[in-house]
């Protein structure tokens, strides 16, 4: 199964939500900042900001990016769908874990 792909999504994601977390905090903030703030590198900083924008959760500005007017709202959605992934993946555990 595909466990190490995932693994490396579920890293991915964390990393999209870490960098979210300090725009939130900090916006306007650059790569560069990102980059000490969190640790990311610069590159993957790069990439992150481009699919928060892409999934409307921040907003370029000259001065770096900010979150978008209602990201109350969307990180709301957000951990209402890691809860959701949560509970499936436990799911699956009981599943494997009654062949045992």
């Amino acid at each position: 199964m595909g466990i190490d792909r995932l693994e490396d999504q579920v890293e991915k994601e964390g990393r999209d939500l870490s960098i979210l977390e300090a725009v939130i905090e900090n916006g306007p903030i650059g790569i560069v900042r990102l980059a000490e703030e969190t640790g990311v590198p610069k590159h993957k900083v790069r990439y992150s900001l481009r699919m928060l924008e892409d999934d409307e959760l921040i907003e370029p500005t000259p001065q770096g990016a900010i979150p978008v007017d209602n990201i109350d709202e969307r990180v709301a959605t957000i951990n209402d769908g890691i809860d959701r992934l949560i509970e499936q993946l436990d799911g699956l555990r009981d599943v494997f874990s009654s062949t045992e």
